[in-house]
């Protein structure tokens, strides 16, 4: 059973106030001690001196690290303190809810989970699905405001140092994000920028925090009816302006004094004579010591300021810095002033401000007094010098900021919109107790009083509603109400009645209040939550609802007043530069400003006071939270010294209490703290069931069980949808449970044992029988063998005497045969060479008669021919002379070779024709440049070519899909590049560039017209890409093997470039919308597999605003992500688009599938299963096949799957042993450390059969992956918006002629083929 015990009681000398023990003995009534085993698995004894000395108890394993502290079953405040460490030390977690409340711990360490990946992995999701995360809570507020249209507010709170600036920005940022398109709009950008400059003004550097928020502010960011952002306004309250004139020991003024004097080089900045020694040179910034804080770098910090106002007044924007650096700069000098005359800072602050020196000098140590209706001017001492010089340079500074605030609201305004609903983010300072406490921390005390009674009453009407929501009987919950403090404050005769009545006495001073307040608090009525210190009579205790805290007295009139005398005010107004400040918010009551006073009386008595100023701002703040739906950010500070995960429990409780959130877990206790719905309890407790039980029927089997597992009907409530137990319930049911599968567990292995015993048997049994068999089988067959040897041997005897006689007769044999042979053929040469030779005399003598017979024949019939062509010549030359005389001969023999000629110019035409392909380009060219040439084609043909003319050039917007789509690739690029080549030809080179320049136009108008249309963005993207190349190809710098271009086309290689970046970057914009919305359902939560479920079995939780997907309808599965993918890769490939094109294409899609799919399982804890993992192995796998079945894995396409495919082999595989441990290490190299940490911590089991990853075995894999070469970057979610260079391969060169141009008959231009 595991204990929570403090540590004193063990004999430690820890600081930490709880830990975690088992006890190793039982403890029966009446044992004095407990042995114990802590975590570090020493033994230790725990004095009990009875029953109610006992330890309280800790949580079961199932809930440890716990994301929710209203789900644990044990609600006391070693638990919550112990689940808090748990998660911040051993799982690097630093967001926990609390119910309602997302509990954030200072980490102090820069942490990779704000990036855009982050917001785009918590965007559009449940709160219920995702980590705990201050996007979490943003994005909830927005989705909420959204869908009931209510207002929202964000209330974040904490004491100095615990993060409560860096939470506000990273919720701007996160609405900044959601409600701006791609590329931030001014609105947006203007949000963003107001941070620094607040930063600047408002925050200061303390002994607790080196970026201390010395104001609170409210941020309403105004969103229009698309959810985009209208506007922002910003209201801030009690500015700390004491802090200008004093600082207390290692603390600083406010950072834009050293900005502003760590940048006293640059040249807009030597008028201000800033000095050389600054800011030790001044007395207002040199009092707390501390001139510079480490690791911050002012000058940088001054440059991102002038940005900021650049971004929020672009029209003057010089003429405001400067403004405001030397206002500034004047109250530094301010500060330097002496009380004698003719002093050096005197005259730099009266030069900086415009005003005259010399009335500044006399009524800074003059005052004018009105006396029987006479004013008199009476001189000061030096003190009251000092104190009105320092509440000058006070007004001066609090009118600024307020002015600075007001220009930034006016900023913030745009004119896009009505602002539909809002959303407030409270930035405001959390309880604050010092050793010396005073008017500031009374005023911030009194806000947080406020503020928690609002925060009580809302988890209470929360807690209510639910239980109305499920129908059960409930009774009233008791929850601690702070209105007697609060009246205490600000009641009728309160506390602030009291210090307004006093600042209007003409001799008021701080120990008359302290009286006044013994006498109404003390003795005549006294009061439960105020006392008077036992020592001092000029301080006064109020117990508020986190602490007791002591106020001194001294200073509270004066803060309260916070006057400046009107003569100072006056001279300032008349000056041109800062008349402004006091003109434009003289009439405004805002807590910045103070009260102006002058020498009457009764003017002075109806102004304002601080306090009283301070307490109508808190009530508009109030009715303004009010009248919004809240959601509550409680900041802790888990150490003071400003060190990286270090976990002080005294320090974390001491804050849990101040910020409520022990408050809510005693209201969450007070109830029915833990809540199951009926099927979640059924599959987690169905074996303390009996019998065979139906999941369908599972609130009937639980309404029957559980009356017989709790007698105490007290102990648990049935709703209508969930079963509530009280406090502590959810851990006897899990001990019920351990003990049942305990039982079960043994019966198992005693017939599993039994049954090992009998399997050994068998075989040991048939072993034996076996080895016999074959010890008897061995020696027959060896006695066979040897009877087989001796007949062997025989067999061999006989052959062998066999084959030496063989041998011997085929020798002789073969002998006389050849000897035979050599005769016969010496007696046939011998008779062929005689009959040889009769022959061949033969043959000499036939030849010789046979050539003179030839002779003869040959020579007659010579002469014969002769003779008949000597008789045919004779007669032709007779029929020639006749001829010769006739002139019609000659006209006939003119007329034949005009016809030859004609006929063989005509030839001559058609061979020109064919090789310039003027039948298509003459009729382009025409259309084009508006050449008046003399054509024969009809009406219908010219129509045609118009519209074969915008198809290439003029308009291809305006050419129909289908068409479009159904032409060859690259029909109108190969046409168009004809066109250019022939304009170059004929030497217009300004026509070529201008034919180019229209058609990339063209094509600019079509991409934007088709912005959703992936098919024709594959098509424009083929035909930009293959006319660059063309182009490109045919240029006078790389061609060498054919006529180059002459004209100049670099400008439009270069424009058809970025045309090809873009098709490219539009079609995978098209695709990856559609796949971004759908991967997360797809690859992760559809269930490809039949009958693997992996339902959530964690302990519900109800949160405001929690809207939760809905069940059922057309889910997006695997089937609808490859139905995307092949719509791409069908669009390229019927544009013959290149492989290398394609693959890149799909590495960039896969990519961004893959990182949106595990940044979702790293913030899922009901993802990190070892079901659901098995699903996700599966997805990836058919998207893998998909991939290679279509040869696209050479482009690195399945590389990005790797991480994924690693995380879910991560989920199935073993989370126990030291060997479990180093073959995660050895796997997951795609994975870096935080990635496979933060999946170990998130890992859930969602069956009896699995367990929870525990501590020390993530420990080990700490240890484990200190020790590798971590290629991966630390972090721990994916870049979704990683974009990876794209390379457009060069193909080779195509022949181009009219003879391979295949035009569809759609077009109807068929004419210009040529026959």
């Amino acid at each position: 059973m595991c204990l929570l015990v403090p540590l004193h009681s063990c004999g430690s000398n820890s600081d930490a106030v709880w830990v975690s023990a088992q006890i190793i003995q039982d403890y029966k009534p009446g044992h004095k001690e407990l042995l114990l085993q802590l975590c570090d698995r020493n033994e230790v004894r725990y004095p009990v001196s009875s029953s109610s000395d006992l330890p309280p108890l800790g949580n079961p394993d199932i809930l440890e690290g716990e994301n929710d502290l209203t789900a644990l079953s044990f609600l006391h405040e070693p638990a919550v303190l112990h689940n808090l460490r748990v998660r911040f030390l051993d799982y690097s977690s630093i967001y926990t809810y609390c119910g309602i409340v997302l509990v954030a711990i200072n980490p102090y360490e820069q942490l990779p989970i704000y990036g855009e990946e982050v917001i785009d992995a918590y965007s559009g999701q449940d709160m219920n699905d995702m980590e705990p995360h201050i996007f979490s809570v943003a994005e909830n507020a927005y989705r909420t405001m959204g869908r009931e249209e209510r207002n929202q507010s964000i209330i974040i709170s904490g004491e100095s140092g615990s993060g409560k600036t860096v939470s506000a920005k990273f919720t701007m940022r996160f609405f900044a994000v959601v409600g701006g398109s791609a590329q931030q709009t001014s609105v947006e950008e203007k949000v963003l920028a107001s941070n620094p400059i607040m930063e600047s003004i408002g925050n200061a550097k303390t002994t607790r925090n080196d970026n201390s928020s010395r104001f609170g502010k409210y941020i309403e960011i105004g969103f229009g009816r698309k959810g985009d952002i209208i506007r922002a306004n910003m209201r801030t309250y009690l500015l700390e302006k004491s802090r200008v004139v004093f600082q207390a020991s290692a603390e600083r003024n406010y950072h834009i004094f050293y900005q502003l004097c760590a940048s006293r080089d640059l040249p807009e900045m030597r008028g201000l004579k800033l000095g050389e020694n600054a800011p030790e040179h001044f007395r207002y910034t040199n009092q707390g010591g501390e001139m510079q804080i480490p690791g911050t770098d002012d000058m940088s910090d001054l440059e991102l300021t002038r940005n900021s106002l650049t971004v929020l007044g672009r029209s003057s924007t010089c003429t405001m810095y400067i403004y405001l650096f030397r206002i500034l700069s004047a109250v530094l000098h301010l500060g330097n002033v002496n009380i004698e005359a003719d002093d050096r800072s005197l005259a730099i602050f009266s030069k900086l401000l415009g005003v005259e020196g010399s009335q500044m000098a006399h009524w800074l140590c003059h005052r004018r007094l009105t006396v029987g209706g006479e004013k008199l001017v009476k001189p000061m001492n030096g003190q009251q010098a000092v104190e009105a010089r320092d509440a000058l340079a006070k007004h001066i500074y609090g009118q600024l900021f307020t002015w600075t605030v007001h220009r930034l609201n006016s900023a913030l305004r745009s004119q896009r919109g009505e602002t539909r609903s809002f959303i407030g983010v409270l930035d405001i300072y959390g309880f604050e107790t010092f050793e010396c406490n005073s008017f500031e921390q009374f005023c911030i005390n009194y806000a947080n009083e406020k503020l928690q009674q609002q925060f009580n009453r809302h988890v209470f009407h929360l807690e209510q509603e639910e239980y109305v929501r499920e129908e059960l009987p409930w009774s009233r919950i008791e929850f601690s109400d702070n209105q007697e403090c609060i009246n205490l404050i600000e009641g009728q005769m309160g506390m602030f009645d009291l210090l307004d009545e006093e600042c209007r006495m003409p001799k008021g001073s701080d120990e008359n209040w302290a009286r006044k307040l013994y006498d109404q608090h003390l003795s005549s009525k006294p009061h439960p939550h105020f006392r008077k210190p036992r020592l001092s009579n000029s301080a006064f205790i109020v117990l508020h609802f986190a602490d007791t805290v002591q106020y001194e007295c001294e200073g509270f009139l004066d803060k309260n007043r916070d006057t400046v005398f009107e003569e100072l005010i006056n001279i300032l107004k008349a000056s041109q530069l800062v008349s402004e400040l006091f003109q434009q918010h003289g009439n405004m009551a805002t807590v910045a400003n103070g009260s102006v006073r002058s020498g009457k009386r009764a003017t002075r008595e109806h102004k304002l006071t601080v306090g009283f100023q301070f307490r109508q701002s808190l009530q508009m703040l109030m009715d303004t939270l009010n009248s919004t739906t809240p959601h509550y950010v409680r900041c802790i500070k888990p150490n003071d010294l400003k060190e990286p995960f270090i976990f002080d429990p005294k320090r974390t409780v001491q804050q849990l209490r101040a910020c409520g959130v022990l408050e809510t877990i005693r209201i969450s206790a007070a109830g029915y703290p833990s809540r199951w719905t009926y099927e979640e309890f059924f599959s987690r407790y169905r074996v303390l069931l009996r019998g065979r039980q139906s999941p369908d029927n599972a609130r009937g089997s639980c309404t029957h069980i559980l009356p017989e597992l709790i007698p105490d009907p007290d102990q648990y409530c049935f709703g209508k949808t969930k079963v509530f137990f009280r406090s502590g319930q959810v851990a006897f049911l899990e001990r019920l449970r351990a003990e049942k599968l305990r039982v079960a567990a043994v019966i198992i292995q005693s017939h599993v044992r039994g049954w090992l015993c009998r399997i050994r048997y068998t075989r040991i049994q048939w072993a034996v029988v076996t080895l016999q068999r074959y010890s008897r089988g061995m020696l027959a067959r060896r006695l066979a063998r040897t009877l087989r040897y001796t007949k062997a041997a025989l067999v061999i005897q006989k052959t062998y005497r066999m084959v030496s006689v063989r041998q011997l007769f085929l020798m002789i044999r073969q002998a006389t045969i050849t000897i035979q042979a050599f005769t016969r053929g010496a007696l046939t040469r011998r008779r062929h060479r005689e009959v040889r030779a009769v022959l061949l005399l033969q043959a000499r003598v036939r030849g010789w008669m046979e050539r003179r017979s030839y002779r003869r024949v040959r020579t007659t019939v010579v002469f014969m021919q002769c003779c008949v062509r000597r008789k045919a010549a004779r007669k032709q030359l007779l029929k020639l002379k006749t001829e010769a005389r006739s002139v019609e001969k000659y006209r006939q023999l003119n007329k034949g070779m005009e016809v030859k000629l004609m006929q063989l110019q005509i030839r001559a035409d058609q061979q020109v024709i064919k090789s310039f392909h003027l039948n298509h380009i003459i009729i382009l060219y025409v259309l084009w440049f508006s050449v008046d040439i003399t054509l024969t084609y009809s009406g219908a043909k010219k129509n045609a070519l118009k519209r074969t003319y915008c198809l290439v050039c003029c308009a291809p917007s305006d050419i129909r899909v289908d068409v479009a789509c159904s032409l060859p690739p690259g029909l109108p690029a190969k046409v168009l590049f004809l066109c250019v080549r022939h304009a170059d030809v004929s030497g217009d080179q300004a026509r070529a560039q201008s034919l180019c320049a229209a058609a990339v136009t063209a094509m600019k108008t079509a991409l934007k017209k088709y912005t959703k249309d992936v098919e024709m963005s594959a098509l424009w993207l083929k035909n930009a890409w293959l006319l660059h190349d063309l182009l490109l190809k045919h240029s006078h710098k790389q061609v060498h093997y054919v006529p180059p271009l002459t004209a100049d086309l670099t400008p439009v290689t270069r424009s058809l470039s970025d045309l090809c970046i873009q098709a490219y970057q539009q079609m995978l914009s098209i695709t990856g919308t559609h796949l971004h919305s759908i991967t997360v359902q797809a690859l992760l939560e559809s269930e490809t597999i039949p009958g693997l479920s992996a339902g959530k079995l964690a302990v519900s939780r109800k949160r405001s605003g929690s809207d939760p997907r809905p069940m059922g309808g057309d889910a997006p599965t695997m089937a609808s992500v490859l139905r995307e993918l092949g719509a791409l890769h069908a669009a390229l490939t019927h544009q013959a688009v290149p492989q290398t094109l394609l693959e890149q294409a799909f590495h960039q899609l896969i990519n961004m599938m893959c990182a949106c799919a595990l940044n979702s399982v790293l913030l899922r804890k009901d993802l990190c299963c070892w079901s659901r993992g098995l699903q996700i192995g599966y997805n990836v796998s058919l998207l893998e096949e998909w991939i290679r079945n279509r040869n696209l894995q050479a482009g690195g396409a399945v590389a990005p799957m790797e991480p994924l495919i690693q995380a879910a082999k991560l989920l199935q595989v073993g989370k126990k042993s030291d060997g479990d441990a180093r073959a995660i290490v050895e796997t997951c190299t795609a994975l870096s450390s935080q990635q496979i940490v933060k999946i170990l911590t998130l890992y859930t089991p969602h069956s009896d059969l699995d367990e929870k990853v525990s501590v020390n075995f993530i420990r080990t894999i700490q240890v484990l992956l200190k020790g590798r070469s971590d290629a991966q970057p630390a972090q721990i979610l994916m870049d979704v918006r990683k974009e990876f260079p794209v390379t457009f391969p060069q193909q080779p060169s195509p022949t181009l002629s009219t003879e391979h141009l295949v035009i569809p008959d759609s077009l109807k231009i068929s004419f210009l083929r040529r026959a």
